[in-house]
């Protein structure tokens, strides 16, 4: 069982950050501070800064996988983003008013307040999107991958492929896999965690790197290197968007079950949930 270190309250004002020496190797954040903007529905704001991460999609060489450079995302404003990932009722009552399609029969009956709702698609996640900006009147919207990774705080991981393999070889395709995996040591988790049971990292976030993966707006890319790693060509497609966790995933937009849909090499998302963004001026 989870140790119960749910520390940020509804009526929090402010929450000092110091970033973690592990959040700091991995993504390069100087130490910063968040705060809560909604005491009711929990939206945290991160200030602008730069992060260090190695970007979603597929990198080729001589067109065999490798991982890409180390790259800098430059946050020229404040992201606010929601502490929690949206509910099971919350999305109940978009559908009951028309903006959401009804989940699959496996989750229909699945209306907690106290529990996110899974099972959902991309498609699905955005109108929910579109749903609550035109009840709320603020525009929201999924995060971007590297909104997310720099919400993810410590709780983010790389998730990478150390060495080149040949795809069209499955021997190197499997132990590439395996080696993955083993990166990884994930245990697939499926029972739902309530909130004031998640983990919450340094910012406030909660759950951001468990069981529910949070689908984002970045789209699949493929993207060919030269010998010396310079990047030569990139294609977009944007029917597969990148979906982020404990590890990074790379789903069809219409999937609602990631173990039917992952296009990634190794272990699938267990669950597929919404975080939002709130769009500030």
């Amino acid at each position: 069982m989870l140790e119960k270190r749910y520390v940020v309250s509804y009526i929090q004002a402010v929450i000092t950050v110091i970033v973690s020496a592990s959040f700091l190797s991995a993504c390069n954040v100087s130490n910063t501070e968040s705060k809560v903007v909604d005491a009711t529905d929990l939206y945290i704001e991160l200030p602008a800064t730069t992060i260090n991460y190695y970007p979603a999609g597929e990198h080729l060489s001589n067109g065999f996988p490798v991982s890409p450079e180390h790259s800098s995302y430059v946050f020229s404003k404040p992201v606010v983003i929601s502490a929690k990932q949206v509910s099971q009722s919350e999305y109940a009552s978009c559908v009951s008013d028309g903006g959401c399609r009804q989940l699959d029969k496996a989750n229909r009956n699945s209306v907690s307040s106290d529990l996110p709702v899974v099972g959902v698609s991309w498609i699905d996640a955005t109108d929910y999107a579109k749903w609550i900006s035109n009840k709320t009147g603020i525009e929201h919207r999924l995060p971007t991958f590297e909104e997310w990774v720099y919400a993810a705080g410590s709780a983010y991981t790389e998730d990478l492929l150390i060495q080149a393999f040949n795809k069209s070889n499955p021997a190197e395709a499997w132990l590439a896999e395996y080696k993955l995996e083993a990166q990884r040591k994930l245990k697939v988790i499926k029972d739902l965690i309530k909130y004031d049971n998640a983990d919450t990292n340094e910012f406030g976030f909660i759950n951001m790197a468990f069981n529910v993966w949070d689908w984002t707006n970045t789209c699949h890319t493929r993207a060919h290197l030269d010998s010396s790693g310079f990047e030569v060509s990139r294609t977009e497609n944007c029917g597969v968007r990148v979906v982020a966790g404990a590890h990074t995933s790379y789903i069809p937009d219409f999937i609602r079950d990631a173990k039917s849909g992952a296009c990634s090499v190794g272990v699938p998302p267990s669950n597929l949930g919404i975080r939002l963004v709130r769009v500030i001026d």
